[in-house]
């Protein structure tokens, strides 16, 4: 056999064999016209993070985190967050279940309206709570009256501001993730005279625990972050309310160096976040 005949052999398709050797010569440069965009878009979100180090006050930022002020927006940003994560997983994981594993009327309404929350302006979603749970709201005249709990402009109300924009991404993660565990398990476990509760919480619960691990995270990272909803709904009072988001627009009229240590605060627990889902986001085939 000639050279050329060995070099067209090489490209003949094999059955089963994908055809890597003349999809590997057929490679060629990015265009031009999608490269700049590229390009650009790559600069456009990565200059504003760039700019934040650099204008960072490096030499006063211990000093800056240690302060009074600081100190109490980290801490009830840090102690809100896990409490409305906390909730979310109460109440999160069973309507994820529900969505996921039951067959009712009108499924495919409940999950939009799960999920609305993602779309729906923070503000907005103050406002519905306020009307919802304020003093004279829909169930918060009756709170109020039968059982002396105020909500709004309290710490609580914080928890409740957060816990209700960060559950729809602990519902979405844990759904998806029990869409994709096959549910023989649980059907063999109730066939040797499980309950569904049990089988629920001996044989599903540990199937799903990454997709619930990966949905809390994201929930936290959202309840941190949160800023419309908890300054409509609970106000910006100072050890109390003040949240860091609420911190940093505070600071950022008075105290700009203060407002950036907070900012980079946050964006360590971003990069973290992401850092610790690299499996789940980023996939390599």
């Amino acid at each position: 056999m000639t050279s050329l005949d060995k070099s067209d052999a090489a490209t003949e398709p094999v059955p089963g064999r994908p055809r890597r050797e003349r999809v590997r010569g057929r490679r060629a440069g990015v265009p031009l016209p999608l490269l700049v965009p590229a390009l650009i878009g790559l600069v456009f979100l990565l200059l504003p993070l760039v700019a934040l180090l650099v204008r960072a006050p490096w030499r006063s930022l211990p000093d800056q985190l240690t302060s009074t002020e600081v100190w109490q927006s980290l801490q009830l940003s840090l102690v809100c967050a896990t409490a409305a994560t906390a909730v979310s997983l109460v109440i999160g994981v069973p309507l994820a279940w529900l969505l996921a594993r039951t067959d009712f009327p009108g499924r495919g309404l409940v999950r939009a309206l799960v999920t609305l929350p993602l779309v729906l302006p923070p503000v907005v979603g103050g406002v519905a709570l306020l009307m919802a749970l304020g003093r004279n709201g829909v169930v918060g005249q009756w709170l109020d009256s039968w059982f002396g709990i105020t909500l709004p402009f309290t710490t609580a109300g914080v928890v409740v501001a957060e816990a209700f924009v960060a559950m729809p991404f602990l519902v979405i993660s844990v759904e998806g993730t029990l869409r994709a565990a096959d549910p023989r398990y649980e059907e063999a476990a109730m066939t040797l005279g499980a309950s569904r509760f049990t089988a629920f919480r001996r044989v599903t619960l540990p199937l799903i625990a990454p997709g619930i691990a990966a949905g809390s995270v994201l929930a936290w990272a959202r309840a941190l972050g949160e800023f419309g909803a908890t300054i409509t709904f609970a106000g910006n009072f100072p050890g109390r309310t003040q949240t860091m988001p609420l911190a940093v627009y505070l600071a950022l009229q008075s105290d700009p160096a203060a407002a950036i240590a907070l900012s980079l605060v946050l964006l360590a627990v971003s990069i973290a976040v992401l850092a610790g889902l690299r499996d789940r986001w980023m996939t390599v085939s």
